[in-house]
C-alpha cells in the first residue's frame, strides 16, 4: 500500500510537470504559428487539440513515472537493501559482512562512498571483535594459573599437623599469586583506559634524568638482592614535555622486565642521551635475550616470549609501554639477540 501511494504521488508531480512543459511550449507554437502564417483557429481544433494533448501529457507522464519507479529500483532501492541486509549481519554478529559496489549502471558516487565507509567500519568491528575474544580468552587463560595456584596452596593449608615451614611457604605462594592476580586486573583497567582515551595526558616541562633516576632507585632493594650490577650514563638538563605519571609506566615497565630477565651477577644499564630534537632512553640488560619471531610480537597483549618467566608477568606491560608510547607520541623499539640480552630504546621529543 505504502508503495502505491508513493507511485500514485509520483505520477502526480509528473503529469503537473509535463502538463506545464507541454502547455507552455504548445502556446509558444501556437503564437509563432498563427503570427507567421495567419492560421485562426476555431473552437472545434482547439477542442481536439486539447483532448490530444491531455492523453498526451497522461501517457508522458505514466511513462516517466514507470521509468523513475525503475531507476529508483535499480540504483536506490537495490543497493540500499544490500547495504541493509549486510548490516543486519553485522547486528546478528557476521562481521564478514561486505556491500559489493554497484554495478556501473547503477553506479551512484553517493553510494559509493557510502558503501566504502560501511565496509571500512565492517573491517575494523571485525578487528576488533577478534581482539575482543582474544582478550577475553587470555584473560580467562591468565586468571585460571593464580586461582589454581591459591586453591592447591589452600588445601595443603588445611593439612592436619603442617609444619611451620611449609605453612609459611604455602601463605607465601597464596599471597604471590594473589598479588599478580591483582596486578593483572590493575594493568588490564589501565590498558583499557589508555585503549578507550579515557585517560588525558596532562602535559608539563620536567627534568627527563630526575625521572629516571628515581624510577631506578625503587629497584635497589631488587639489584641488592640479586647481585645486579647497575651502569648508568644519565645526560643532564634533559627536558621534555609530556605527562610525568604517564612516562613512569614505562620506565617502571622497561626496569621491571629488565631485573627480571637478567641472571645473578647480570648488569641492567640506564642511559638517557639528547639529540637535537629527542631525549633518548636506552634501557639494556644482559639476561636471555629473544629472537627476532619474539620481538616481532612483544608489544602484543598477553604475549611472553620467555614461558619460563610467565609465572612473574601477565604480559601486559609492554602493551602499556606501547599504548603511553603512541599517546605522548614517542617511539619506542627493541634491539635483542638470544643469550646476548635486550636493549629498549625510547625516543621522546625535547624542550631545546
Amino acid at each position: 500500500m505504502k508503495r502505491f501511494w508513493r507511485g500514485l504521488g509520483n505520477y502526480l508531480v509528473f503529469f503537473l510537470m509535463v502538463a506545464f512543459l507541454v502547455t507552455c511550449c504548445i502556446m509558444l507554437f501556437t503564437r509563432s504559428l498563427i503570427g507567421s502564417l495567419g492560421i485562426v483557429l476555431t473552437g472545434e481544433n482547439l477542442n481536439a487539440a486539447a483532448k490530444l494533448t491531455f492523453i498526451n501529457v497522461l501517457l508522458l507522464s505514466l511513462l516517466f513515472t514507470i521509468f523513475d519507479e525503475l531507476r529508483r529500483k535499480l540504483t536506490v532501492e537495490r543497493t540500499a537493501r544490500r547495504i541493509a541486509d549486510a548490516a543486519q549481519r553485522i547486528v546478528a554478529g557476521d562481521f564478514t559482512a561486505r556491500v559489493d559496489r554497484p554495478s556501473r549502471f547503477s553506479n551512484d558516487e553517493h553510494f559509493v562512498e557510502i558503501i566504502d565507509c560501511f565496509n571500512r567500519m565492517a573491517e575494523e568491528l571485525s578487528g576488533v571483535e577478534t581482539l575482543r575474544t582474544d582478550f577475553i580468552s587470555n584473560v580467562s587463560h591468565e586468571m585460571k594459573t593464580p586461582l589454581a595456584v591459591m586453591q592447591n596452596y589452600g588445601t595443603l593449608l588445611q593439612t592436619p599437623g603442617l609444619a611451620e615451614e611449609k605453612r609459611v611457604e604455602y601463605a607465601q605462594g597464596v599471597t604471590d599469586s594473589a598479588r599478580r592476580l591483582a596486578d593483572m586486573v590493575t594493568n588490564i583497567l589501565k590498558l583499557n583506559k589508555l585503549e578507550n582515551q579515557q585517560i588525558f595526558p596532562h602535559a608539563e616541562k620536567y627534568d627527563l634524568g630526575e625521572q629516571l633516576c628515581e624510577a631506578l632507585l625503587q629497584y635497589e632493594s631488587v639489584w641488592e638482592r640479586e647481585n645486579i650490577e647497575i651502569e648508568t650514563d644519565i645526560a643532564e638538563d634533559v627536558v621534555i614535555h609530556a605527562d610525568c605519571e604517564l612516562l613512569s609506566l614505562v620506565w617502571n615497565n622497561l626496569l621491571s622486565n629488565a631485573f627480571k630477565f637478567t641472571p645473578s651477577g647480570g648488569t641492567v644499564s640506564l642511559s638517557l642521551s639528547a639529540e637535537p630534537h629527542y631525549a633518548v632512553v636506552k634501557v639494556q640488560d644482559t639476561g636471555c635475550g629473544m629472537s627476532a619471531e619474539t620481538g616481532a610480537h612483544i608489544f602484543e597483549k598477553f604475549y611472553q616470549g620467555d614461558s619460563s618467566h610467565a609465572t612473574r608477568g601477565n604480559g601486559l606491560g609492554l602493551a602499556l609501554v606501547k599504548r603511553v608510547m603512541d599517546i605522548v607520541h614517542g617511539e619506542i623499539s627493541v634491539e635483542s639477540q638470544l643469550g646476548a640480552g635486550t636493549t629498549f630504546i625510547v625516543r621522546i621529543r625535547r624542550v631545546s
